[in-house]
């Protein structure tokens, strides 16, 4: 065996509990030395959507770092990096440690999109924004751009995508009255990323969600029905985005360390105004048009939805 060929795997993760919970092993790093001596590190992956990894190497021999230790992993088998010896007749001796992170790092976002509201058409809601949850029970700061929703509706209800994205995460466990709760982080969950590496966040669900990791929704594409919480049915959700790859010191201190995400205050389109902030504890009403459904549709997504 080579004697330069050792790589000592190490993984971490951490995803912020206000934005989702992580399931083991969902992205994981291998090296592989090629016939010019070069090494390839490559990601594997099991959950769809963009993950960000920093790469810290604790030994590297015959080679040099790339310098930014940060890396965007959209696909399974993406090879994120390639060392190449300095002396060609020797081999690459490295060991490395990684974290990893849902979402693109710093993404060009439009923080000017204007969304559909989370339920079908003509829909009757009440939207409330919500305080930041962590600060309220588990003492930890709000950051300074927190924005977040409550949708209420009068009755059990359908709710629905505000946006054309990918399904990258399913939570579909707790199948529970939390009729009387306050609160409970027990919740059925649906995260969808967006072209422009944004993330939304529902939570709130009956068990028997109806989309799958993977799939690609357009507004109003039905996501689950609402739970009722503390005597109201709702549902939870907030837009963010990856602001920061300090993964270790946000683990290491996660009541002190300011949030990895962003979070965004979105602008919405309702029957009484058709780009525009909520308005806490307002009452809305859902409007749906094609004009917002097929905007971030391909030529051949309209063309199947025209053929309907």
């Amino acid at each position: 065996m080579n004697k330069f060929y050792k790589v000592i795997l190490s993984f971490a993760f951490l995803l912020s509990a206000s934005i989702c919970h992580a399931q083991e092993r969902e992205l994981s790093l291998s090296s592989k030395t090629n016939n010019d001596r070069s090494v390839s590190i490559t990601a594997a992956k099991r959950s769809p959507g963009t993950y960000t990894v920093v790469l810290n190497f604790r030994e590297l021999t015959n080679a040099s770092e790339s310098g930014d230790p940060v890396y965007k992993v959209r696909h399974d088998n993406d090879n994120i990096l390639t060392l190449n010896p300095i002396n060609k007749n020797q081999g690459i001796g490295l060991s490395y440690s990684y974290t990893y992170i849902r979402g693109e790092l710093n993404p060009k976002y439009n923080k000017d999109f204007v969304y559909v509201l989370p339920y079908g058409k003509e829909t009757k809601v009440r939207a409330v924004e919500s305080t930041f949850l962590n600060a309220t029970y588990f003492g930890s700061t709000t950051p300074d751009d927190w924005k977040a929703y409550r949708f209420y509706t009068q009755e059990a209800d359908t709710v629905t995508a505000i946006r054309k994205g990918i399904v990258v995460n399913v939570s579909d466990l707790y199948d529970e009255d939390t009729k009387e709760l306050k609160y409970t982080s027990r919740v059925n969950t649906v995260i969808i990323e967006h072209a422009d590496g944004t993330l939304a966040t529902y939570k709130g669900f009956k068990k028997g969600i109806l989309v799958k990791e993977g799939q690609t929704v357009f507004p109003g594409t039905a996501l689950g029905i609402n739970t009722i919480t503390n005597e109201r049915y709702g549902i939870s959700l907030m837009i963010t985005y990856l602001k920061s790859a300090e993964i270790g010191a946000a683990k290491q201190n996660p009541k002190e360390t300011k949030s990895l995400y962003g979070f965004i205050t979105p602008y919405f389109c309702t029957a009484e105004n058709a780009n525009g902030v909520l308005t806490s504890q307002k009452y809305y009403t859902t409007a749906i048009t094609p004009e917002i459904i097929q905007k971030e549709m391909s030529k051949k997504e309209i063309k199947s939805l025209t053929k309907k």
